[in-house]
C-alpha cells in the first residue's frame, strides 16, 4: 500500500470517505432505532451503535494525517467494521436476519474498503471487499439477491475508487514534469540571453579580429569560432526532454556533439531507448569523436548517422580524416591503450551490440554501432 503520502488529490478522497462514514452511520442508526424492537437482545445494539460513533469520529481524525494511513490503521478500521458487523448475529438474532432485518452496521461497513483502495489501489480495494462482503453474507446466512448485489456493488466501489486513484496518481506525476519542464525552459531562455549577451559576443568578436593572423593568434580564432558555433548548438538545442515515459530520447542526447564539423543525421521522432541504453550509445559517440580530435587535423568533418528500426538501432560516426593503419587497434590494445577497446567496443558489446571498424590510411574512418532493441 502507498500510505504516509500524501499527493495532494487525496486529501479530497479521505475527506469523502469520512463524509460517506458519517452518513452511512446515521443511516444505520435510524435502522437501528426502527428495528430494535425485534431484536433478539435489544439492549446489546446500542454499545454497539456508540462503538461505530467513537470509531467514525477517531477514523475522521486519524485519516486527515497522512502519516497515520499506514497498515496498522487499515487492519484495524478492517477488523473493527467487521466486528460491528458480526455483532448483528447475537444482537438482532439469526432468525430476524434470515427474514431480512438489516445489520447494524448496515452500508457503514463499505467505509474501511474505501479506505483500502484509496491507499492502496485497486488490488488493495478488491482485498477489502472481499473480506468484508464475506464477512456480509456469513452474517446475513442467506444468499438472495439483495445479499450478493451488495457485496457486488462493494466489490465494484472498489475497483473503480482504487482506478481514479491511479488515474489521479499519473496525473499528478505528468503535471508535476511539466511544471518541471516549464521552470528549466525559462532557465534555460534566461541563461540564453545572458550568454549570448556576453560570452558569445566575445568569441565572436575575437573569431573577427583574428581571422586574417597567421601563427598562433589565427589558431585563437579558429577555436574561438569553433566554442561560438557549439555553444550556440548548445543554447538552441531541442527543448524536447531527453527523458520521457518510453524511455530516452538518443537524438536529443546526441545533439549535445553538434558542431560546425560534426553534423548530426537521424529520424525526426526521438529515438527512444532504455534510459542506459541511450546514454552509453551517446558515450561511445562521444569517445568516438574524442578519438577523431585527438588523431586528426583540426577541421576533420565527422558525420553521425542514426538509423532507427523496429528491431535494432544503428550509430555510424563517419570521418573524412587520417584513418587508421593496418593493425593499428590491435597494437595500442596490447600496449595498454584501450580508449577504443573499452570506451568505444566495450559499452557497445555490454549492451549486447555489436561495433564494425573500417579504415585505411587517408581515408577516414567509419565506426558502425549497432544495438539490439529488447522486446
Amino acid at each position: 500500500m502507498r500510505q504516509g503520502r500524501d499527493n495532494g488529490f487525496q486529501a479530497p478522497l479521505w475527506r469523502a470517505i469520512a463524509v460517506y462514514r458519517i452518513a452511512a452511520l446515521t443511516y444505520a442508526t435510524i435502522l437501528v432505532v426502527r428495528n430494535v424492537a425485534h431484536y433478539q437482545r435489544p439492549v446489546l445494539a446500542w454499545p454497539v451503535v456508540a462503538v461505530m460513533l467513537a470509531w467514525t469520529v477517531f477514523t475522521t481524525y486519524a485519516y486527515a494525517n497522512p502519516v497515520r494511513r499506514r497498515p496498522p490503521l487499515l487492519i484495524a478500521d478492517l477488523l473493527l467494521t467487521a466486528a460491528a458487523l458480526a455483532a448483528s448475529v447475537p444482537v438482532v438474532g439469526r432468525q430476524a436476519l434470515e427474514e431480512g432485518k438489516p445489520t447494524l452496521a448496515v452500508a457503514w461497513h463499505v467505509a474501511p474498503v474505501l479506505a483500502w483502495a484509496v491507499a492502496g489501489g485497486r488490488r488493495a480495494g478488491i482485498t477489502g471487499a472481499l473480506l468484508m462482503g464475506a464477512t456480509d453474507l456469513i452474517v446475513r446466512a442467506h444468499r438472495d439477491q439483495a445479499a450478493l448485489t451488495g457485496s457486488v456493488l462493494m466489490l465494484l466501489a472498489a475497483i473503480a475508487v482504487g482506478y481514479l486513484v491511479r488515474i489521479a496518481e499519473v496525473a499528478q506525476e505528468r503535471l508535476q514534469r511539466a511544471i518541471e519542464l516549464e521552470a528549466a525552459t525559462r532557465e534555460r531562455e534566461r541563461l540564453a540571453r545572458d550568454i549570448h549577451d556576453s560570452v558569445l559576443q566575445v568569441l565572436a568578436l575575437v573569431k573577427r579580429r583574428g581571422a586574417g593572423l597567421d601563427g598562433e593568434a589565427g589558431e585563437l580564432a579558429r577555436l574561438a569560432g569553433e566554442q561560438e558555433a557549439k555553444l550556440r548548438s548548445l543554447v538552441a538545442a531541442r527543448s524536447v526532454p531527453a527523458d520521457g515515459d518510453d524511455g530516452t530520447d538518443l537524438m536529443t542526447l546526441l545533439s549535445r556533439q553538434e558542431s560546425p564539423n560534426v553534423t548530426i543525421s537521424g529520424p525526426a521522432e526521438p529515438v527512444r531507448l532504455p534510459p542506459g541504453t541511450a546514454r552509453e550509445i551517446a558515450a561511445a559517440v562521444a569517445a568516438a569523436l574524442d578519438n577523431v580530435e585527438r588523431h586528426c587535423d583540426p577541421g576533420t568533418r565527422v558525420y553521425i548517422l542514426v538509423e532507427d528500426a523496429p528491431d535494432e538501432v544503428v550509430v555510424t560516426v563517419r570521418d573524412d580524416g587520417c584513418g587508421i593503419e593496418t593493425d593499428r587497434l590491435s597494437q595500442a590494445q596490447a600496449q595498454g591503450r584501450l580508449g577504443v577497446a573499452q570506451s568505444i567496443r566495450g559499452r557497445i558489446e555490454d549492451l549486447g551490440g555489436t561495433v564494425a571498424i573500417v579504415s585505411a590510411p587517408g581515408q577516414g574512418t567509419e565506426v558502425e554501432m549497432t544495438v539490439t532493441r529488447l522486446t
